[in-house]
């Protein structure tokens, strides 16, 4: 039986516009965006499969247009999981754009754990905020592990002039989902501290985005 002939209260569609989204399940939500199944199989059995794949919504997010692949889904669903994962991203600058000021860890840690927690892959990333603690930027710097090899000193301040920052939060990832700063990443931002401090711009924090709440080095005294 295909979704078309379930009772209207149970299609995903109609269950989304009557109850909310809220009322739909991730497989549900995954099946409205994808519009329709492949042969053999409805949509909401595609979106169970997607997850299944993927091991969990989070990592399905993290790599929309590897899972979807796999899945041999052709472009036009792939896009549009890569497309709604981009809007989400997107609403989030936003939200964090219109605030006055970034108060605490909380408001910051929020926004970059949406941006970095499900990335398969270890990124360097700098806020960049202005005397008033307002966002300026958003940017991803560099790759790879965290460690003095691999962050430059030298291209962190180059990136802070270029976007007149008078203060800049670090955030990086750990995919392994602990999020514990390491001897490396201590050092590190030690070490981009004062690097900084040279040419004027303050080190809020450091942030490492695991799979629960996002760990502030600040706030544990790290900086």
């Amino acid at each position: 039986m295909s979704i078309k002939d379930w009772p209207e209260g149970e299609r995903p569609r109609e269950k989304l516009l009557a109850r909310g989204s809220g009322a739909l399940s991730d497989a549900e939500l995954l099946a409205v965006l994808l519009g329709s199944g492949t042969r053999g199989k409805d949509a909401i059995a595609l979106g169970r499969e997607l997850l299944t794949r993927a091991g969990s919504l989070g990592a399905l997010l993290g790599r929309p247009d590897q899972d979807v692949r796999s899945a041999g889904l052709g472009p036009a669903k792939r896009a549009r999981i890569v497309a709604a994962l981009e809007l989400a991203r997107r609403s989030l600058a936003e939200q964090l754009a219109e605030r006055p000021a970034l108060g605490n860890p909380r408001e910051s840690g929020e926004y970059l754990a949406a941006r970095l927690r499900h990335l398969p892959y270890e990124v360097f990333a700098c806020l960049y905020l202005d005397n008033r603690h307002r966002v300026l930027a958003f940017e991803e710097l560099f790759r790879g592990t965290i460690d003095g090899a691999s962050v430059h000193p030298r291209e962190v301040v180059r990136a802070c002039l270029k976007h007149n920052a008078a203060a800049v939060i670090f955030a990086h990832n750990h995919p392994s989902g602990v999020a514990e700063p390491s001897a490396a990443d201590q050092a590190i931002t030690r070490e981009l501290g004062q690097a900084l401090r040279l040419v004027g711009v303050r080190v809020l924090d450091h942030l490492v985005i695991g799979h629960a709440e996002p760990v502030s080095m600040a706030s544990r005294g790290l900086l």
